[in-house]
Parts: C-alpha cells; sequence; structure tokens
C-alpha cells in the first residue's frame, strides 16, 4: 500500500503533463547562455518599424494628449508650423508596395510626411488615405530594400497572451517594450468613433503612436493608439487598434481612397 501510494501520484502527473505540454506557446528562443530572448524575432521585424516626421502644423490631436507635457511631443500651438516634428511611429506592411499603416492623428493637418527607417534612410511618404474613425492612415513610400510585418489574427488573442510594443517614444528612437493582452473590446473613450481596443500594459508613450504591437512570432496584431497617463507618461494602460479592423481599413483606403460604411 505505501507504494501505490508514492505511484498514483506520480502517475497522476504524468497524465497531466502531455496535455498542458500540447496547450503551451511555442518557447522563447535562448542566447548563446541558454537564456530566453526576443532578439531573433526583433531582428526580424525592427526594420519594419519606422519613425514618422512632419512639417506643418497637426490641425488634430488625440484627446488623451491634450495633457501639457504631452504637447511638447504633438504640436504645441507655439511651435513653428513649418518645423521638421517627430510625432509618432509607422509600421511597413507591404514591402513590394511601400505601405506604412499609421494613425490619422499622427499625420493630420501635415504639409510634408518624412518616414525615418531603422537604418536611417530619410525617405518622403505619400498620404494614400485617411480614416479619422479608426484613427488609420495609409502612406506609402518608395519600395526600395525595405521589409515589411506580416499580418496576425487580432481576433485570435487573448488576455494573457505576451505582446511587444515597437515605436519611437519621446523622439528617442526606435524602442521596445514588452507586456501582455490586459483586456479586449475596450470601447467608450471618445477617443475615435468606432472603438474596440486591444488593452495592453507594454509601455507605450507619446511617440508610439502608429507603431506596432506584434505577438511573439512576430506578427502585427495591433496599431499602437493611446495611453491613459495622468502624470504625462505610462501607468501601463495602453490601447492599440486591431490589426484586422486596421487592415480592413487599409483595404477600403487603398481601393476606394475612403472608407465606405453603410
Amino acid at each position: 500500500m505505501p507504494i501505490t501510494r508514492g505511484i498514483a501520484p506520480i502517475l497522476l502527473f504524468c497524465l497531466l503533463v502531455p496535455p498542458l505540454a500540447g496547450r503551451a506557446a511555442m518557447p522563447l528562443p535562448q542566447n548563446e547562455d541558454g537564456l530566453p530572448t526576443l532578439a531573433p524575432v526583433l531582428r526580424e521585424i525592427t526594420p519594419a518599424v519606422v519613425n514618422i516626421a512632419t512639417i506643418g502644423q497637426a490641425s488634430e490631436q488625440n484627446p488623451l494628449y491634450a495633457d501639457p507635457f504631452f504637447q511638447r511631443f504633438f504640436g504645441a500651438p507655439n511651435r513653428d508650423p513649418n518645423a521638421n516634428q517627430s510625432v509618432g511611429s509607422g509600421v511597413i506592411v507591404d514591402a513590394g508596395a511601400g505601405f506604412v499603416l499609421t494613425n490619422h492623428h499622427v499625420i493630420a493637418g501635415a504639409a510634408k510626411i518624412f518616414v525615418t527607417l531603422k537604418d536611417r534612410r530619410k525617405l518622403e511618404a505619400e498620404l494614400i488615405g485617411t480614416d479619422p474613425e479608426t484613427d488609420i492612415a495609409v502612406l506609402r513610400i518608395p519600395p526600395n530594400a525595405i521589409s515589411a510585418v506580416s499580418f496576425g489574427d487580432s481576433d485570435a488573442i487573448e488576455v494573457g497572451d505576451f505582446v511587444i510594443a515597437i515605436g519611437n517614444p519621446f523622439a528617442l528612437g526606435q524602442t521596445v517594450t514588452s507586456g501582455i493582452v490586459s483586456a479586449l473590446g475596450r470601447t467608450g473613450l471618445g477617443l475615435e468613433g468606432y472603438e474596440d481596443f486591444i488593452q495592453t500594459d507594454a509601455s507605450i508613450n507619446p511617440g508610439n503612436s502608429g507603431g506596432a504591437l506584434i505577438d511573439l512570432k512576430g506578427r502585427l496584431i495591433g496599431i499602437n493608439t493611446a495611453i491613459i497617463g495622468p502624470s504625462g507618461g505610462n501607468v501601463g494602460i495602453g490601447f492599440a487598434v486591431p490589426s484586422n479592423m486596421a487592415r480592413a481599413v487599409m483595404d477600403q483606403l487603398l481601393l476606394y481612397g475612403e472608407v465606405r460604411r453603410g
């Protein structure tokens, strides 16, 4: 009997392990010391996340950026309207055509738009179309030796999934942060006409707008759009437009030059 009691828990544990292992997420890559690392994924993805600067005073601002601290980075009234201002981020989603996704509020009112790649090339961008209701805009840059991020299925993500945010906070340069999906389907924030935000605690700050929210396989699952930051910085509550919504808006902008709704 003592042996039987000792074996039973072991057998039970062995029976439980395979299903748990089968459900486990893909293991993280490891560095040469055997430690988990996101570096291999980021090496593939970060060249496709760009900095966006504009010339011309923006006529619109995201309501969450009304804080005076934010105005330093998003066009305060006393700034020179002809100055080249680093205002946000963008994501190359089609390397062959040179299409870049970003936020409407990043480029709204701009006379000229410039995209700076990770390798420091600076390219003038053409505005293809914009949709204020979802805060999504599509730009085009010359498709010369550029990389793109592939779309993921934002409908398939769950609360608790790990995510990575990539952007250009405070015009510092490309920055990577990580966290989890904190909530899905956030609405009623008064930011956009159509809201279905992914909420994340990955650090998002002014300048991250239009940047990428990706999963651990490097697939785009959201366009970082806004934060709640009463003190002017990140407090762990950020929002992204789901990639499925952003892609649907992009398809209509490319096809019609506008979003046609019933």
